[in-house]
């Protein structure tokens, strides 16, 4: 299994918007390693959603339900393609930018490295973590 990040602007497409949805077709990607990274899910590969620009942070988990194909809002461009998520679970607690930078486990993570790529890789200990700062400490 392999771990992703994707970043959505709350006012654009936020968590609540998936929620409502139940499903997302992740499209609309147009940077190049972005869109490898795309090409690279699979089937079940674990998503942190994240809210950019405003609310800033990771708020939910989601799963890959349908790997790469033709992004349907560039027909006539083969380059771009979209894969599809459902929502998995909300984070109990946000976990903000803030929290992540200041994080030495999490220094290397591409959200940090490389702030403009909207779909990038993490590593499973970088996932877990995430995942461990959003619960709520009386759990």
């Amino acid at each position: 299994m392999n771990y992703w990040l994707v970043k959505s602007e709350p006012d654009v497409y936020g968590w609540h918007h998936f929620i409502e949805q139940g499903r997302a077709v992740w499209d609309g990607v147009r940077n190049y390693q972005a869109r490898n990274n795309l090409k690279a899910m699979q089937l079940g590969d674990q998503v942190l959603f994240y809210h950019s620009v405003k609310n800033i942070g990771v708020v939910g988990l989601a799963k890959v339900v349908k790997e790469a194909y033709p992004d349907p809002t560039s027909p006539d461009d083969v380059r771009w393609v979209v894969i599809e998520l459902e929502p998995v679970m909300a984070l109990e607690i946000p976990v903000s930018l803030t929290q992540i930078k200041a994080e030495p486990l999490l220094a290397n993570l591409s959200l940090i490295r490389q702030s403009r790529l909207s779909v990038m890789p993490v590593r499973s200990d970088e996932f877990e973590l995430i995942l461990k700062m959003g619960q709520s400490m009386s759990a």
